[in-house]
């Protein structure tokens, strides 16, 4: 595009390991100029070339104002799913939970602060949980999953059962969310083994 002035990228994505296995951390490159931003947030090849996957098959975008969490949600077998979730608009603190019994990371979460601004996307395998609160004023979270929702493998644990600093007592979260199980009394489904 002429005239766009583009940050400086090595690559098309800058992708950091977690410690949680399998869950990645994917710096985005943010071009702008006069008119706005321009944000790529999945290209197939750099994907491959990383062995991530790309068979996304639904995609989704959630909006909320200051002081929502929603999670920690994982979707069960069969239809557990890789996702990926970035921040178009706002700011949030990301977290990840381990739910994967065989895994070495099993119970332990990873936190990210995402801005939109500062471009990021989380990468999570299957049996990993998701949530989010929004910092923000509001918030534009994107999704992208390699399967369909199926609400009989909805499943999560409760957001004060993990550990997970949020620093909030009181966030606004759905009926839904708060009847979820305590990670203590979660019976996980993933029992495969974690390549580490």
């Amino acid at each position: 595009m002429a005239g766009m002035v583009q940050k400086k990228c090595s690559k098309v994505f800058e992708v950091s390991p977690t410690s949680i296995p399998g869950c990645v951390l994917i710096d985005l490159c943010l071009r702008t100029d006069s008119r706005g931003s321009l944000v790529k947030t999945f290209q197939a090849s750099t994907y491959h070339e990383g062995g991530l996957e790309v068979d996304f098959r639904e995609e989704f975008y959630s909006f909320s104002t200051r002081g929502v969490l929603r999670g920690m949600h994982v979707m069960a077998p069969p239809a557990g799913q890789v996702k990926t979730v970035c921040c178009a608009l706002g700011t949030v603190l990301d977290a990840v939970l381990d739910l994967r019994i065989n895994s070495p990371s099993y119970g332990r979460y990873e936190l990210f602060q995402m801005d939109a601004a500062m471009p990021q996307l989380v990468y999570i395998p299957p049996g990993v949980a998701h949530g989010f609160l929004v910092l923000s004023e509001q918030a534009l979270m994107i999704y992208r999953a390699t399967s369909e929702f199926l609400p009989e493998a909805d499943k999560g644990v409760r957001w004060d059962s993990c550990g997970i600093p949020w620093g909030v007592t009181s966030p606004v979260i759905s009926a839904r969310d708060q009847a979820l199980p305590l990670l203590a009394d979660f019976v996980s489904p993933f029992h495969e083994k974690v390549l580490t």
